[in-house]
């Protein structure tokens, strides 16, 4: 189908990156304190805006939308980067702001849930797809190569590893992927040209009788059609944006870098630089999707079930092959290996950060409630055990992400985040600006709300979406678009939320100082009287919020380790796998807590200036491509 990397300059590139990458994480294991809680799971809180940022565009931006995004711009249009320019992040203290665990205990499970289905099987998928098709390996083996090398410094060197190679590999993708955007456009001779050649991008083998295989006229707007449109506007908005809520605010992922921040200033920097960052997909990923489909049309564009399967050995369609088809068919010898370095930053970025994250989501929240006293170096085992395990389920569901949603990798991610991480979303908003949402209410909300988002994704695989020129015979409750479905469970939710809250136990006022939007000034109009010798631990601002408080309670200081640098090397070895066998609490003072918070007037200014600028820029681009 493509040609692979065979010449030695490519794969020289490809192995040298290895290296490099590897080294870069096994570098992070030289750092003190690295074989405890505090380092593994939050980086010692010691990580400066540019990697915050840096691995959270990196974090977000994987194979997954090197493959799935590339396809959506190469089958439907540029609509899909709505889901990139529409980025909000607004943690806030669940646990705390609702007095119960419950509802957080459930909010665990479902981030692991969301975890496997649409973050790790995705990620798994589309990097063996492409390692698949660079170098002609059964996809399985591909996975177990992919797993192995990104398993080892995140396993050993934990969150400070994954953030410096982010910030590395970040600056990969993007130098990288807009080498290829730059030869894409002047093979096709600009945007203009893109924009009437792409028209004209229609495979040969098709059912003449039906519009399969044509492109749609609305391919280069962001707002589609808000009933014939593949992607209708309103449901596209409120999904990008109150539908995404729950990512940006509540997904350990993304929580996790900010915890790991100098302070406030460092971690509001680095979220506004991703922002600024987030903006570049459209450029870097979505056009050159749409080059490929102009320069390939009978591979990239295929609608022939059998044709399909002959090229990609996918009879729903082959739009995820665009980015990769493009990088190996297009380039020279060199910069092919420099772009599958690309790639393999994409893949290695997102998977290290799931891992990470997920065992921390499973280590502190959950095990944390089995083993009461578990000790440092239990934690630590579990946590790197659990990415095992998550490995094993992810690798079982890929069929599942094959085939669903037509075939459309990046349709499918968004349909997964409709259905099941929606309703979180409703969640915050409620938990923030009503004083009135309960845990009761909260809690049968977010029951109410998956139940919805389940049945229908239980129905989707029963009942797969017909081959183009088919007819449809699904139910008719099949039939509604996916993004709209997205909104009525965003309803169904906030509507149990408010009338099971008015039924049930409110908290009283005192208990809702600083935890709502309009109790917030209330705690420093009030603050605590500590005496010197006073301490307390710092809430977290997710639904993961004892995650901090528990990396403090077992922390080590480093001259407390039974474990030093005169240590024979297995011992040393042991330690950072392990951690230590020693259990000694630290707390954070008021005073630390008081300096992590605080902001000078000057970076106070000059963040709420640039967020300012990120939002003009957002609403210029999203005018100009309508």
């Amino acid at each position: 189908m493509v040609k692979g990397l065979t010449h030695w300059a490519d794969i020289l590139i490809v192995v040298s990156y290895f290296i490099i990458v590897i080294g870069v994480g096994l570098w992070s294991l030289r750092r003190p304190n690295r074989g405890n809680v505090k380092s593994y799971f939050l980086a010692g809180r010691s990580m400066p805006w540019f990697a915050i940022g840096a691995s959270l565009f990196s974090s977000n931006i994987g194979s997954e939308h090197f493959v799935g995004l590339a396809g959506a711009g190469a089958s439907s249009g540029i609509s899909m980067v709505l889901y990139e320019w529409f980025v909000y992040t607004l943690p806030e203290y669940i646990e705390k702001r609702h007095g119960g665990r419950k509802l957080r205990t459930y909010l665990c499970c479902i981030a692991l849930v969301l975890y496997v289905v649409s973050k790790l099987a995705v990620s798994i998928f589309a990097g063996s797809m492409f390692i698949q098709m660079t170098l002609g390996w059964d996809m399985y083996l591909s996975i177990i190569v992919l797993l192995v090398i990104t398993g080892v410094y995140t396993i050993l060197g934990g969150l400070t590893a994954v953030m410096y190679t982010d910030t590395f590999q970040t600056t990969v993708m993007i130098l990288g992927s807009l080498s290829i955007t730059v030869i894409g456009f002047q093979k096709v001779g600009g945007l203009e040209s893109l924009k009437t050649e792409y028209m004209e991008a229609i495979p040969k083998i098709r059912n003449n009788a039906t519009t399969c295989g044509i492109p749609k006229d609305d391919a280069f707007q962001v707002f589609l059609d808000p009933v014939s449109g593949d992607y209708p506007w309103p449901g596209l908005v409120l999904q990008s944006s109150l539908g995404c809520l729950w990512y940006w605010c509540c997904d350990q992922v993304i929580v996790q870098r900010s915890l790991g921040a100098k302070n406030l200033s460092h971690a509001k920097g680095g979220s506004i630089l991703a922002g600024y960052l987030k903006t570049l997909p459209l450029f870097l990923i979505v056009f050159p999707g749409m080059i490929s489909r102009v320069l390939y049309p009978d591979e990239v564009g295929c609608v022939d079930p059998e044709e399909c399967s002959r090229i990609c050995d996918n009879p729903v369609g082959c739009s995820n092959i665009a980015y990769p088809k493009l990088v190996l068919e297009l380039l020279p010898v060199g910069l092919r290996g420099l772009l599958m370095a690309v790639m393999v930053s994409a893949i290695m970025s997102s998977l290290t950060s799931i891992f990470n994250s997920s065992s921390t989501v499973f280590t502190m929240d959950i095990w944390r409630r089995i083993r009461v006293k578990a000790s440092q170096r239990e934690l630590l085992i579990v946590g790197r055990l659990f990415v095992a395990i998550m490995c094993v389920v992810s690798v079982l569901w890929i069929p599942l992400v094959k085939s669903s949603q037509g075939g459309k990798l990046f349709q499918y991610m968004t349909a997964m985040e409709a259905y099941l991480g929606a309703p979180t979303g409703i969640l915050f908003l409620f938990s923030i600006f009503w004083k009135g949402t309960t845990e009761n209410g909260a809690f049968w909300g977010l029951i109410v709300g998956h139940v919805c988002g389940i049945v229908r994704l239980v129905l989707e695989f029963i009942y797969p979406q017909p081959h183009c020129g088919e007819e449809d015979t699904r139910p008719v409750f099949l039939t509604i678009n996916y993004l709209y479905f997205g909104v009525i469970i965003l309803a169904i939710t906030a509507v149990a939320t408010v009338l099971i809250s008015l039924f049930t136990s409110k908290r009283t006022e005192d208990e809702l100082i600083g935890v709502t939007w309009w109790t917030k000034y209330k705690a420093d109009a009030e603050p605590q009287v500590l005496d010197e010798e006073s301490k307390v631990t710092l809430t977290c601002p997710d639904q993961e919020s004892n995650v901090a408080n528990a990396t403090e309670k077992t922390t080590l200081e480093d001259e407390h380790s039974t474990i030093n640098e005169s240590s024979p090397w297995y011992k040393r070895f042991v330690a950072v796998v392990c951690g230590s066998s020693e259990d000694q609490v630290t707390e954070i003072t008021i005073d630390h807590r008081r300096e992590f918070v605080h902001q000078t007037k000057c970076a106070k200014q000059l963040l709420n200036i640039n967020a300012a600028i990120l939002v003009m820029v957002v609403a210029f681009l999203s005018g100009y491509f309508n």
